[in-house]
């Protein structure tokens, strides 16, 4: 292959020379280039290795141009560009490990003529409507299992055959609103069933961000190709959802997801803000007297609907796994009550058996009258001791899938495996037959992609969804979530022969070429009036109020002690006996230092090699630096929509910079005194130095909550968050400091302030002062400074106040009686006891102290738990 630069000395245009050296098909497999579209009547055969390209592909080509084709680097960079803009990732588990990787997102589209996908959509909808027929009879009558058609091993043995599901909906409510189906073309031409999903397809996001990615990079050659559109098939999944829903067009819908860390989450939030309905998790909804409720800010609010992307078994832990914390206890109850509509319907997960495979053409003829159009490969369920001996000699011709989910081992061509392997596989079938299913290997068709300035032909594998119209119908999205295999194909193909993301498959776009008009649906809104957006406000759900409350905690307590130990390390060489115990009695209070290790007065060396060693914590402790930085990554990733892309990468950088940096400065053991690893101690400026620099990552992500993020509830919040905590540590740390007279002591009011980080104001304000009202002036009663006591009361008190303006008797009673510092009488508490102790001032810090603790409390049972909270006490 010629590069762009001796392509352009060429007479032959850079184009041409490119799809001439394309590589050839694999022998035996189907050329989407050069193949012919299926005809209606029979399918089309595998074309000739020197025939040019199909006729879409011909025009996509033409369309592109000698220039075009030398763009496509740049387009394939503004493409990767604008993945990483979204944010679109795919989480990947090996070896017990989870990974986050940019979407692998192939440049060219994959495109299905008009003749096949009249194939695909009149298969994939009578598949649908099968698998609807045969849901309702295995939870009902189940008279299937009484004529022998269906296994009765092969359905109960399953573990997600709910029998809470058993008759769970009355007769004629729709089981099923969305499935999906993976094919591949046979080397003939045809198209067959891989696999089904029914329980929580996965790919409807990604095929969405798919098209608004890859469609602008080829506008004229998407126009030209008459390739549908997708947004009248989401259109057609919101309204069945709503008829099937008892509050019809009322209804309130949510995306039900595992959590931040499945491995779809990306596509499952993309998908939500698409569709305009609330990513919710199984902590966000609460079940009230057989009704299903959302937790917000303001109140519970109703749900009808739930789009789910948890799996069967653990969507109510009082029905089904009791170890579950991705359900919600009482949804099956609220179900059955008809109150809330849960799709797909729990249960659904066994129709996903391999094992299933051969007996779908008869379950089709008994339940439709119908020969089923769309077939599978064949397979064979080793459950039935006959097939199981017919084919035991016959292992390596086939791909060894688990028969049930969650079996430990997925779909393995058994070719690629050893003799020895080989045997192991046969003995391991022979104890558990029914666990195992046999299936053809399979040798998909190849699709084009380009790659480093050339085309190749790689295997690709269709994953085709079709949605419910609440009418009894079943409408197929003209497109396809296609999965390509990776650099190295033909391996790929044999290893991973349904070639799955986890294993490094990449994705095209699909599109499906039309003769009739081109949908010009949208989803998008009518537009919003005067009169909406008076009152408008952002819904705020209860559990990303609680992430973001966590946030602001954890970035706030990361910069306290940061400031504690950077303070301490530096005061270590010249403060005073007095400063240095007050100082090592915080970093005790704060788990920085454990009980255990002597103070700084009798053992120095052992007391600041624990102090290094405790930002990174020993035994995964919660109160280390590290431990905090990586709980504000993790809060935040919850929340990475309402993030900007500077904001979530500070948040990322510091937690990485951190860990990586302070692990080269002291090792990868953890103290137990000095030198117990014979090496040198670690160096006290390296580590300072790593200190000032994770203070400026901190500062700068204060910058941009402070100055980017929207001033909504979710904001308010967090704000609360860091003044919880900075009432918390300065009242403590002021009140440790007048309990031991610290102000006494020659540095013991700069130490104080320096703990404040007031120490310069101080200076400007009082010059060279050392007297306690000053002191208490700036770091308790100036409103003016955000560190001073009144300041972080007052503010919030007044975030608290319009945060909760929906619940006014509450946020009255909880913010009446909060210690205001602004009001205390300086005077009195400037004065000493008999003892010579601020007493009065040292009662008003631990009462601080205390109404910080009893206010998180009170924030937490009210605003994100939703239940009565225990008796306050009121603060003086």
């Amino acid at each position: 292959m010629q590069s762009s630069a001796q392509a352009n000395d060429d007479p032959t245009s850079a184009a041409e020379q490119a799809l001439t050296a394309m590589r050839r098909p694999t022998p035996g497999a189907f050329d989407e280039w050069r193949g012919a579209a299926a005809g209606a009547q029979a399918p089309a055969a595998a074309p000739a290795p020197d025939a040019g390209p199909s006729p879409h592909w011909q025009q996509f080509f033409d369309l592109l141009g000698d220039e075009g084709w030398r763009d496509l680097p740049a387009r394939h960079a503004r493409m990767r560009h604008r993945v990483q803009e979204d944010g679109a990732t795919y989480n990947v588990y090996a070896d017990g490990a989870q990974a986050e990787r940019a979407w692998p997102l192939e440049l060219l589209p994959a495109i299905v003529p008009a003749d096949d996908w009249a194939l695909i959509e009149r298969g994939v909808a009578q598949r649908a409507r099968l698998l609807e027929a045969t849901l309702v009879d295995i939870y009902g009558p189940q008279q299937l299992l009484r004529d022998a058609l269906l296994p009765a091993s092969l359905i109960f043995a399953h573990p997600q055959y709910l029998r809470a599901a058993h008759d769970l909906l009355p007769e004629g409510s729709p089981r099923l609103h969305i499935v999906a189906m993976d094919l591949a073309r046979t080397p003939q031409g045809e198209f067959r069933v891989l696999a089904q999903r029914v329980q929580a397809p996965s790919g409807l996001g990604y095929l969405l961000e798919n098209r608004l990615i890859i469609a602008p990079q080829f506008r004229e050659q998407f126009a030209a190709a008459h390739a549908q559109r997708l947004a009248a098939s989401f259109r057609t999944l919101l309204d069945g959802l709503m008829r099937a829903s008892p509050a019809g067009e009322r209804s309130r819908i949510v995306l039900l997801t595992p959590g931040p860390w499945n491995e779809t989450y990306f596509e499952q939030a993309f998908l939500a803000r698409y569709l305009g309905i609330t990513l919710v998790a199984g902590n966000d909804l609460t079940v009230r007297g057989e009704s299903l409720f959302l937790k917000t800010l303001h109140g519970l609010e109703p749900v009808h609907v739930v789009l789910r992307r948890v799996d069967d078994e653990f969507l109510d832990p009082l029905e089904l796994r009791a170890d579950s914390e991705l359900g919600v206890p009482g949804l099956l109850q609220a179900v059955r009550a008809g109150t809330v509509v849960v799709t797909n319907t729990p249960g659904a997960g066994v129709l996903e058996s391999p094992g299933l495979s051969a007996f779908w053409p008869a379950l089709s003829r008994r339940l439709l009258g119908e020969n089923l159009q769309l077939h599978g490969y064949t397979s064979w369920w080793c459950g039935e001791a006959a097939v199981w001996q017919a084919q035991r000699d016959k292992l390596a011709d086939y791909v060894v899938a688990p028969t049930f989910a969650n079996a430990g081992f997925g779909p393995r061509a058994v070719a690629t495996m050893g003799a020895e392997q080989q045997d192991q596989l046969r003995r391991r079938i022979d104890a558990d037959p029914a666990a195992y299913t046999l299936q053809a290997r399979v040798q998909p068709g190849e699709t084009p992609v380009w790659v480093d300035g050339e085309l190749q032909l790689r295997p690709a594998v269709l994953r085709v969804f079709a949605v419910a119209d609440g009418s009894g119908g079943w409408r197929v999205l003209p497109g396809a979530l296609t999965r390509v295999a990776g650099a190295n194909p033909g391996a790929g193909a044999q290893q991973d022969p349904w070639l799955s993301m986890q294993h490094g498959s990449a994705s095209v776009d699909t599109w499906v070429i039309t003769r009739d008009p081109v949908d010009s649906s949208t989803l998008l809104p009518a537009p919003l009036s005067v009169s909406d957006l008076q009152g408008w406000r952002r819904s705020v759900t209860s559990r990303a109020a609680e992430s973001l409350f966590w946030m602001g905690r954890y970035c706030e307590r990361a910069e306290n002690s940061l400031r504690l130990v950077r303070l301490t390390l530096t005061a270590m060489a010249d403060a005073s006996p007095a400063g240095l115990g007050w100082l090592s009695g915080l970093t005790r209070h704060h788990g920085l230092v454990g009980a255990d290790v002597p103070g700084p007065a009798l053992a120095p060396q052992v007391y600041e090699l624990a102090l290094m060693h405790g930002l990174r914590g020993n035994n995964g402790s919660a109160t280390s630096v590290s431990h905090n930085l990586r709980c504000l990554r993790r809060s935040a990733y919850t929340l990475r929509e309402r993030l900007s892309p500077e904001h979530w990468k500070l948040i990322e950088e510091v937690d990485a910079h951190f860990e990586q940096h302070l692990s080269a400065i002291l090792g990868e053991g953890h103290v137990g005194g000095a030198g117990d690893e014979g090496g040198p101690p670690p160096s006290v400026s390296d580590v300072l130095g790593l200190l000032s620099r994770t203070s400026l990552h901190l500062a700068a992500i204060t910058g941009q909550q402070t100055d980017q993020m929207t001033r909504d509830d979710g904001w308010r919040l967090m704000s609360v968050g860091r003044q919880l905590e900075r009432l918390d540590m300065a009242s403590h740390a002021l009140a440790e400091g007048f309990t031991q007279r610290l102000h006494l002591v020659d540095d013991g009011l700069e130490l104080m302030l320096e703990l404040f980080d007031a120490l310069l104001t101080y200076r400007a304000q009082f010059q060279g002062r050392r007297e306690v009202l000053p002191m208490l002036h700036l770091l308790v009663f100036d409103t003016d400074n955000p560190r001073s006591l009144a300041w972080v009361a007052r503010t919030m008190r007044d975030r608290l106040r319009k945060l909760a303006s929906h619940d006014a008797d509450w946020v009255r009673a909880l913010t009446a009686d909060i210690s205001m510092p602004a009001d205390w009488p300086l005077a009195t508490l400037g004065e000493t006891d008999e003892a010579g102790l601020h007493s009065a001032l040292i009662a008003k810090l631990q009462d601080c102290k205390l109404m910080a603790r009893e206010l998180s409390d009170e924030i937490g049972h009210h605003l994100f738990s939703h239940v009565d909270s225990p008796a306050r006490r009121v603060w003086q």
